[in-house]
């Protein structure tokens, strides 16, 4: 075989071998986009409790929730607090049934007995509004984030507490983000902007703990981890 075809053999298996160095590559980049920007989802946890309707309560109810407008007077506690603008409220509609406590057993609740909500992608809640079960100063959810779900940025009016045992979640909070790896209990002031995302590849469930028995926040014209 003369050099003049070796080399030009040589050539060929370099020019393929860069080609399948640049597909490898492309594909991962596409793959990686993927993983990071779109929640893994698989299946919701259960039916949203509340179907969607424009003209309920005042308001308008999707993804379970009740969404109405923010008042001057929630505006200006806002702009005491932090420089986003408020968008909505957001709370369960007020028309339900309270919980018949007629013995002990009637304390324990399972999940199918709470409200399912949807408040972003890849995010759904089962809601322990504390009013609807004999509670005077509790609510708590019980998050199913799948792998980059995420809800929106948002506020309480008064203080919450996350408690996770398993799973890796990023919290942007105020202007800062931050990993926290489970198990871990995380405080949030009242009215601090605040979101998470779960950074692991398995469904997250994080309990979410409010010192009253109302399910209520504020969603902000702020998004920290890309479009929503």
């Amino acid at each position: 075989m003369s050099q003049t075809v070796m080399m030009g053999l040589v050539k060929m298996h370099l020019r393929s071998a860069v080609l399948l160095m640049l597909f490898l590559l492309v594909m991962r980049n596409i793959s990686f986009a993927h993983a990071t920007q779109y929640p893994k989802v698989t299946s919701p946890p259960g039916k949203i409790s509340y179907a969607d309707d424009s003209s309920a309560d005042g308001g308008k109810i999707e993804h379970g929730e009740l969404i109405t407008n923010i008042d001057n007077a929630r505006k200006l506690l806002h702009a005491q607090h932090h420089s986003l603008s408020p968008v909505a409220r957001l709370s369960l509609p007020t028309k339900y049934s309270k919980s018949e406590i007629s013995s002990v057993e009637d304390y324990a609740l399972s999940l199918d007995e709470l409200v399912l909500v949807h408040p972003g992608p890849g995010e759904y809640v089962h809601v322990m509004e504390g009013k609807r079960h004999g509670y005077n100063n509790l609510s708590v959810g019980i998050t199913n984030t799948e792998p980059g779900g995420s809800p929106p940025m948002h506020t309480h009016p008064g203080e919450e507490s996350h408690v996770l045992l398993e799973g890796t979640i990023k919290y942007a909070v105020k202007d800062k983000q931050f990993i926290v790896t489970a198990p871990y209990i995380m405080h949030i002031p009242p009215m601090i902007p605040h979101s998470f995302r779960n950074e692991g590849e398995k469904v997250a469930r994080i309990v979410v703990i409010f010192p009253t028995n109302i399910w209520e926040y504020d969603v902000l014209d702020y998004f920290p981890f890309g479009k929503q």
